[in-house]
């Protein structure tokens, strides 16, 4: 069983795709990874040597991932809200925030629909 990072990785998938389960890392930067450790694309993560694993964990921590990531991640944003920037705006008010349409579409980043015209609420209540 392979840990690295504090992730275990599922140990009946090719390694390439076994390291994208480290949040950080993607299938490029995993081949990245990998070729660089002369890791074979093909083994499986439940054939690697201690040794293997090891080497992996010492490529992947000189990238930031998990923790640190997150971290980096959510500052940034804190960093865009205290400056008061238009993309911290966005992020306060949970809108999409790199120019993408909200007058249709955007449900993820607003929610689901809040029934609030007094049309569907008339409906609403003759259906009772």
């Amino acid at each position: 069983m392979a840990r690295i990072a504090g992730v275990t990785l599922p140990h009946n998938k090719r390694i390439e795709f076994g390291l994208t389960y480290i949040f950080g890392i993607g299938h490029t930067r995993s081949l990245h990874i990998l070729r660089e450790a002369k890791i074979s694309l093909d083994k499986r993560t439940a054939d690697l040597s201690d040794q293997e694993i090891a080497t992996l964990e010492k490529l992947v921590q000189s990238y930031p991932v998990e923790g640190d990531l997150r971290k980096e991640i959510t500052l940034n944003i804190k960093r865009l809200q205290e400056i008061g920037s238009y993309r911290g705006l966005r992020h306060r008010r949970g809108l999409p925030v790199r120019g993408q349409r909200t007058k249709t579409n955007a449900r993820t980043r607003k929610g689901p629909r809040r029934a609030g015209s007094a049309i569907a609420l008339k409906k609403a209540i003759t259906k009772k």
